[in-house]
């Protein structure tokens, strides 16, 4: 008989088959891997760690016309077909519904560690030579400007702004990527995070550089 996390592996492979590239099976199962490396250098349920994390974008709200309902409606439904506890389903849902960037300034002032854990995981995932990927591929996905001089980037953006954004691809990098260092939960995380926020500015450096033809 196959474990639950095997059953998770299948169920969101399925769910995600054709999905855009930035948010497809391989973004889960990097942010899977990362969370389990995180997860050895702290004191957590390892079973919520790894459910959340295969489960966190299994309805990603930016793909369902901004409803943040789908997700959690569809891991209950297949995590109380696996049979697992209602504590640890409600703990993963939790970490479902605030994991987000953009939902940072709506979860309470204390995180469980799995939270921690899995944010940390997913938020490494969207930077480095990764994140620098998935950026451009999105930017692609939603026909947004690779870069424009005259478009400043929009900075404390609210949710709502947030969400709605449609700014250039480069702008994304100074709105979200490079404030991700500092919202590391973990002493791993920031570790993990602060060679990929380094690759990111050499990036930045040389996209500029070749931009303006210098």
């Amino acid at each position: 008989m196959k474990s639950t996390i095997e059953n998770t592996v299948e169920f969101v492979k399925g769910k995600l088959e054709g999905a855009e590239a930035g948010h497809d099976w391989y973004h889960i199962e990097r942010v899977w891997k990362l969370s389990k490396k995180i997860a050895v250098t702290e004191d957590c349920n390892l079973e919520v760690v790894e459910l959340s994390a295969m489960l966190h974008d299994i309805a990603d709200p930016k793909f369902h016309n901004g409803d943040e309902t789908i997700a959690p409606k569809i891991a209950r439904e297949f995590l109380e077909a696996q049979h697992v506890h209602e504590d640890v389903i409600e703990k993963v849902l939790f970490i479902i519904k605030n994991i987000s960037f953009k939902n940072r300034g709506e979860v309470p002032a204390e995180l469980p560690v799995e939270l921690k854990i899995v944010q940390d995981a997913d938020r490494i995932d969207a930077i480095g030579a990764i994140g620098i990927g998935r950026t451009f591929n999105f930017g692609g996905f939603k026909n947004n400007p690779m870069y424009d001089p005259e478009i400043q980037p929009s900075l404390n953006m609210t949710k709502d702004q947030y969400k709605k954004s449609n700014g250039t691809t480069i702008n994304h990098f100074y709105e979200k990527l490079l404030l991700l260092k500092d919202l590391m939960n973990t002493t791993k995380g920031k570790e993990l995070a602060q060679e990929r926020h380094d690759y990111m500015l050499g990036f930045l450096d040389q996209f500029f550089k070749e931009w303006n033809v210098d």
